[in-house]
């Protein structure tokens, strides 16, 4: 079945079918990673805590090399359009659909790939920062 509905959702949808079966939520592959990041950082003294904290924040809104090469690539290739549709096209060749498909491809991992790290760095921020809260440390 095919669902156009985020990955939240269909996360409690599994959570709800393991509850209707008796599975134990601890049992759960995910919620199991969280609980080790959680424990991970509960062992760390709150100083280099709040190192980590920053880093995470960092890396979550930092500008990476996938948004520069989201926003430049199809500038790039206007700027050398001409030369590259003579390639493409020439001689009646296909290789204009080999490009398009391998340049698609290769935008649409990136852009996943980018807002699947930027979500893990989220998690990791608000872990840490429910572990600071908990030391009395506000961030």
């Amino acid at each position: 079945m095919l669902s156009f509905r985020g990955d939240a959702h269909k996360f409690y949808v599994k959570l709800k079918n393991s509850n209707h079966t008796h599975l134990r939520y601890d049992q759960n592959r995910e919620l199991k990673e969280i609980r080790e990041i959680q424990d991970f950082y509960e062992t760390i003294e709150t100083k280099t805590l709040i190192d980590i904290y920053y880093k995470m924040v960092k890396e979550k809104n930092g500008s990476g090399i996938i948004p520069i090469f989201v926003s430049a690539g199809p500038w790039l290739l206007f700027i050398f359009s001409k030369q590259l549709q003579e390639f493409l096209f020439k001689d009646g060749s296909m290789l204009w659909l080999t490009f398009i498909i391998l340049y698609v491809t290769i935008l649409s991992l990136s852009v996943m790939l980018h807002f699947h790290e930027k979500a893990w760095a989220s998690l990791h921020i608000e872990v840490i920062q429910d572990i600071l809260k908990a030391r009395g440390i506000e961030k």
